[in-house]
Parts: structure tokens; C-alpha cells; sequence
């Protein structure tokens, strides 16, 4: 039977959709997307809302009239990226294409989407709290590693309270010296955390999530390769020469906004294939992630000198 390839291109854009999400360390930002428009292409609305402060209340004339404003926010998906595979006809037959095709796109996402997706992510916020002047510069060691660290989360707290969830990003060479610090004492748990369907074990200090990172993905600037200029035909992201290693991003767990979408995977048959007597498969990818601009305080980014 011959393969619809139009439904097997929506069944595997749901499929790779989750794995991005389940796969990726900054996959939970993405549950901070449930309110957020989008209908296809490079746009997305996110609501922003806001209320005036309270005011005197009038014995005879009651409340006084507060306004709340509504607005939705348009954004770009500045990251715009994509590739093309064939496989040969005579390496692949119809029969072999669904699973031969399914693991091509797998070991692709894992191997380059799913670190390019988490290593932009981790550098915008950096960019951005290197804005909001809320980044500090410094050598981590066994020593100075948990004062720092409940510094920097002390500061996010003086904002937002002390009861907010915050999640601390960081490379496990970082969580080392962490776990060496003597005065850690007992701060260092194991937790339950939920992303994209799946339930993690994770490392908390002081009840604050740790998500470990690979430290290739937490550089604070990336060249991005286009796939097709000289020196470039990898693809990916490239750390910038004025890069600095991140020691750590804490964030509120509710901060980041982040989607990721798989705008199109076409599948061409040999037949239909011009170029080629091969399999074709056409993949579009959509991603980026926002902080609202009044949440631009709440978050911290701690990067090695």
C-alpha cells in the first residue's frame, strides 16, 4: 500500500514536537506557553496584564474607579531554521521508508536540534540579564560556590518573595563544586519534577530545582551557522570568541516563555522527487523564547571571569 505521505507528516510533527520538549533541559519554559496565540508562521501574541494600585476608600461616594488594561503583544520567532535529507531509493524501500525516515529525523533532533534549541535559549537570557544589569562575573570555587548561589537567589527573592519556585540551570562541573562547598551542609535534596509528560529526579538546594546542563549549551553568545556558507555547512551554533562559560541562570520557574514548533516536514516520494530517485524529507523549525519586560528583573546569571 502505497504511503500517504501528508498523514505520516502530521503524525511525525506531533511525535518530534514531544521529543523535542521531553529531550530538551529548558523543555519546561515551555509550559509557560499555554496562554500564547499562534497560528503558524514566525508570530506569536502573548497576553500582558496590569491593574492601577489601590486607592483611598470614600465613605460617601464608595471605591474609586481602578482601570485594567489588556493587551496582547506580538513577537517575533527570530530562530528560522531547517534542513533536507534523501535517502536513496534503491537504500530504502517503501516498505522500510516509515521506520528508516522516523530514526533519521530522531538521531538529527537529538544530536543537533535539541542542543541548538537549549543553547539559544540559555544564551538569550544571559543577553538579557546582561541588559538588566543583573549578571555578575565571577571564578566559582568549592569556597565561595553556595554563598554565591544563595546570594544570587536571595536577590531574585528581595523581587518576587520568598515562596516562588525558582529553577537554577548549571553545568554538573558547577553542581560539583556545590556538593564539595563545606558549608552546603544538608541543603542538597532529591526532588520530583514534571516535564513534557515525564517525571524527573532532580538535585534541589535549599527546595530550588537544578537542572544540569551540558556546558557546550550554557555559553552567553553563539554564532549561527547557516548551513551553507563556507566554513558554515555544519550547521548549529558556534560559541562567539568573546563568549563566557555560564556558572549558572536562575529564573522563576514561571519567567521564560519558550516555544518550539515543527512548522513543516514534507515528505517527497521517489516519484515525486525532481532532483532525485530518492526520499525527500523538507524540515522547518520554528523557536525562540521571550521574558516579559517588566519580569526582566527576576531573573540572574552568574558567568565565570
Amino acid at each position: 500500500m502505497a504511503i500517504n505521505t501528508i498523514e505520516y507528516s502530521k503524525l511525525m510533527m506531533k511525535q518530534l514536537d514531544q521529543q523535542v520538549v521531553q529531550g530538551l533541559t529548558s523543555g519546561w519554559m515551555e509550559a509557560n506557553a499555554g496562554q500564547v496565540i499562534y497560528n503558524g508562521g514566525d508570530e506569536v501574541k502573548i497576553p500582558n496584564m496590569s491593574t492601577v494600585g489601590l486607592g483611598n476608600y470614600d465613605r460617601d461616594n464608595g471605591f474609586v474607579q481602578g482601570g485594567v488594561t489588556l493587551k496582547w503583544d506580538t513577537y517575533k520567532m527570530t530562530q528560522d531554521r531547517g534542513r533536507t535529507f534523501q535517502l536513496d531509493s534503491m537504500d530504502v524501500d517503501e516498505s522500510g521508508f516509515v521506520a528508516t525516515s522516523a530514526n533519521v529525523i530522531k538521531i538529527f533532533q537529538a544530536e543537533h536540534v535539541i542542543p541548538e534549541i537549549d543553547a539559544y535559549r540559555y544564551s538569550k537570557i544571559a543577553t538579557i540579564a546582561k541588559k538588566a544589569s543583573k549578571t555578575e562575573e565571577i571564578t566559582i570555587t568549592a569556597d565561595n560556590a553556595i554563598s554565591k548561589i544563595r546570594e544570587h537567589i536571595r536577590a531574585i527573592q528581595d523581587v518576587i518573595g520568598i515562596d516562588s519556585k525558582l529553577i537554577l540551570t548549571m553545568p554538573s562541573s558547577i553542581l560539583a563544586l556545590i556538593e564539595d562547598s563545606p558549608k552546603v551542609s544538608k541543603s542538597i535534596n532529591v526532588a520530583d519534577f514534571k516535564q513534557g509528560g515525564l517525571n524527573f529526579k532532580v538535585k534541589t538546594i535549599d527546595e530550588h530545582v537544578i537542572r544540569v546542563v551540558p556546558s557546550a549549551r550554557l555559553k552567553t553568545l553563539y554564532d549561527v551557522n547557516d548551513g551553507k556558507t563556507g566554513g558554515q555547512e555544519a550547521g548549529g551554533l558556534k560559541p562567539n570568541s568573546e563568549a563566557k562559560d555560564i556558572n549558572w541562570i536562575i529564573t522563576p520557574q514561571n519567567v521564560p516563555i519558550a516555544i518550539n514548533k515543527t512548522d513543516k516536514l514534507r515528505v517527497f516520494t521517489p516519484d515525486v522527487n525532481q532532483k532525485a530517485d530518492a526520499w525527500k524529507i523538507d524540515f522547518r523549525k520554528y523557536h525562540d523564547l521571550w521574558i516579559k519586560k517588566h519580569k526582566e528583573n527576576q531573573i540572574f546569571v552568574c558567568t565565570a571571569e
